[in-house]
Order: structure tokens, then C-alpha cells, then sequence
């Protein structure tokens, strides 16, 4: 046997050593068949496909519009269509973070939890496609969790108050076929501020090596941001709140359509993601082998 069939694939020399390497594409399926299998994973869509379907029975028990500071809420008995908006209010402060930090959080934490990160690293796998798969896969999920809440609760109040026109922000009706786009497009411009969190997750989750501290963590960072809002005296700090950009896709509902809270919500949003993003590629870059 030759010394080069022997050879380790770090003995092989960068070059070979990168034809070796699998592409990104597969490193992603292995992601996101590990997310497939964990129980974590389906307690977050089991969230998102939940709390939408309570919703509607108890408001088809109650009978009435629920009080709320919302033009969907009193529109929601009549058209299903304002159910996914009302539920976006709702859920966009807190459950959608939440379901998001559970992946984000653990996505890097748990490799060094159960042992594995060493293995992972010590293969013909560059670093950097690690972290890229699983930033894709942590993506994937928290953007299926938002759409899939979206889904269900678009299913479940058409189902309930039928497919009309509904009436936007601006007092103004529109059509079902545009009032479903709007549903659609807001959940997509929401995900400015969910990936967010991703981000933070997977800069808490490489740091920390615990999967609990960094969903904790991110939830943390909301939680901060959220109590600053409400301090009086720092209104001026508001429109730069990461907390502010989770109501920024609001601008959709308007006509005509206000686009400026969404173009200050991407370069906002990237503030805060950019850096964390960056900082968890270079502290998995890093990573001592040797020592886990």
C-alpha cells in the first residue's frame, strides 16, 4: 500500500484534502436531518401550528371579537384573513423569538453536549461549511415556524369566517386574493427580525457550549430590549430596538404602502446580526480541537 492511500486526509494537501470535502449542500441535509430527529425541533412547530388553532376555538366559543388595539381584531369575524395578521401581532414580541432561540440556541451547543463537536471538526470538513450548514439549517427552521403558524391560522379563519376583503391599517378594504398576498408578504418581512435572533442564538450557542444558557440567553436579549422600551426617557433609543423591527412588516398594511419601517428595520436588524453572525464564525473558528 502506498504512503498516499494511507495517508490521513490532512496529509493529503489542501488541494485534495478540498476535493474530499462534501459540499455545503450535504452538510445542510445532515443539519437538517438531525433537526428531524430531535424532539426540540417539533415542540417549536408544535408551538407554532398551536397557538393559532386556540385562537380560533376560543374565539368561535366566545362569539365576540377579542379586545385589542388592532383593526384586525375587530375584523377577525369577518374575514378568516385577518386571523394570520392578528396572530403575527401576537406572536411576532415573544413565541416566534422563542420558537427560533430553540434551534438557534442548540444548533452548535449540542455538539459540544453530547461530544461530538470534536469528531465533527477532526473530519475532512472545512469549519467554515459547518458553520454555514448550520446557520442555513437554523434559518430553515425558525423561517418554516413563522410560515407555518401563518398557515394554520390562515386555514383555520378562513375555515372559520370565510375568504373576504378585510380592511388594512389605513381604514382602506381590500380585496381576499391581496389581503392573502399581504398575509404572505408579512410574514416574509418579518423574517428580517426572526433571523435576527437566529444570529444572536448562534453567537450565544457557540460562545456559551450550552445549549440552555444560549436559548435562555436569546430570550434574555428580547427580554432586555423589550423592558427598555418601556423605560420612560429613552424614547430616542426606540426606532434602533430590536424589539421595535418585530412590528416593522406593519408598513405592508398600509396604503399606500409605507416601505420606510422596513428599509430602517434591514439596516437595523444588520446591526445587530451582522456582529453576532461574525462573531460566531470566528469563535468557531477557533475552536481548540484537541481540548472538545
Amino acid at each position: 500500500m502506498s504512503s498516499a492511500a494511507a495517508a490521513p486526509p490532512a496529509a493529503l494537501g489542501p488541494a485534495r484534502a478540498a476535493a474530499r470535502r462534501p459540499p455545503v449542500r450535504t452538510i445542510y441535509r445532515w443539519e437538517l436531518r438531525k433537526l428531524v430527529s430531535q424532539k426540540r425541533t417539533y415542540l417549536g412547530l408544535g408551538l407554532a401550528v398551536l397557538l393559532p388553532l386556540i385562537f380560533v376555538i376560543s374565539q368561535l366559543i366566545r362569539g365576540h371579537p377579542p379586545r385589542a388595539d388592532s383593526i384586525f381584531a375587530s375584523e377577525i369575524f369577518q374575514s378568516g384573513l385577518a386571523t394570520p395578521v392578528l396572530m403575527l401581532t401576537f406572536l411576532a414580541p415573544f413565541f416566534l423569538p422563542l420558537i427560533a432561540a430553540l434551534v438557534a440556541g442548540d444548533i452548535v451547543a449540542a455538539e459540544d453536549n453530547n461530544g461530538t463537536m470534536k469528531t465533527i471538526l477532526t473530519r475532512s470538513v472545512d469549519r467554515g461549511q459547518i458553520f454555514l450548514a448550520k446557520a442555513l439549517a437554523a434559518v430553515t427552521y425558525a423561517a418554516t415556524a413563522a410560515f407555518l403558524s401563518a398557515a394554520v391560522g390562515t386555514v383555520a379563519g378562513v375555515s372559520a369566517w370565510g375568504f373576504h376583503s378585510v380592511r388594512t391599517l389605513s381604514d382602506t378594504v381590500v380585496s381576499a386574493p391581496k389581503a392573502l398576498l399581504l398575509v404572505v408578504a408579512a410574514n416574509a418581512f418579518f423574517l428580517i427580525p426572526l433571523l435576527t435572533i437566529v444570529c444572536i442564538g448562534l453567537l450565544l450557542s457557540t460562545i456559551t457550549r450550552n445549549s440552555a444558557a444560549a436559548i435562555v440567553g436569546t430570550l434574555g436579549v428580547t427580554l432586555v430590549l423589550a423592558i427598555v422600551q418601556q423605560i420612560p426617557g429613552l424614547e430616542a433609543l426606540h426606532p434602533y430596538l430590536l424589539t421595535t423591527q418585530y412590528f416593522a412588516w406593519q408598513g405592508l398594511l398600509r396604503t399606500p404602502t409605507d416601505w420606510a419601517p422596513i428599509l430602517h428595520s434591514l439596516w437595523v436588524c444588520a446591526l445587530y446580526a451582522v456582529p453576532a453572525l461574525i462573531g460566531a464564525y470566528l469563535v468557531l473558528l477557533r475552536r481548540d480541537v484537541a481540548g472538545g
